[in-house]
C-alpha cells in the first residue's frame, strides 16, 4: 500500500509543480510581451514597466490567453495583426519557459 500512496504524492507533486511552472512563464511571457508592446507604442523606462505590469494584470480577468491578446491588440490598435501578434505571445511564451529553466 505504501507503494501506491508514494506514487500518487509523486504524481499530485508533479501535477502542482508543472501547474506552478506553467503559471510562472505565462505571468514572464505576458511581461515579456508588455515590454515588446510597449517599446511598440513609443514608451520607456518607469512608463515602459508600468504598462507590462498592466499586461500582467489584464491576465487575471478571464481564464486563457485572451483577455491578454485583447489588452495588447486594443492597445497597439493596426501597429500589429493579430497573427502577428498571436505569434509573438507564443514566441515569449517559448522564451519565459527557457529562462526559467536557466533560473533552475
Amino acid at each position: 500500500m505504501s507503494t501506491m500512496k508514494d506514487r500518487e504524492n509523486a504524481f499530485e507533486n508533479k501535477f502542482a509543480h508543472d501547474a506552478e511552472m506553467q503559471f510562472k512563464a505565462e505571468a514572464r511571457r505576458n511581461r515579456l510581451l508588455g515590454l515588446w508592446a510597449a517599446d511598440l507604442l513609443g514608451k520607456t523606462g518607469e512608463d515602459a514597466q508600468a504598462y507590462a505590469k498592466e499586461v500582467i494584470k489584464s491576465d487575471f480577468q478571464e481564464a486563457g490567453d485572451e483577455d491578454v491578446f485583447r489588452k495588447v491588440h486594443g492597445d497597439l490598435g493596426d501597429k500589429v495583426s493579430e497573427s502577428d501578434l498571436r505569434a509573438k505571445m507564443d514566441e515569449l511564451l517559448v522564451a519565459a519557459k527557457a529562462q526559467l529553466i536557466d533560473e533552475n
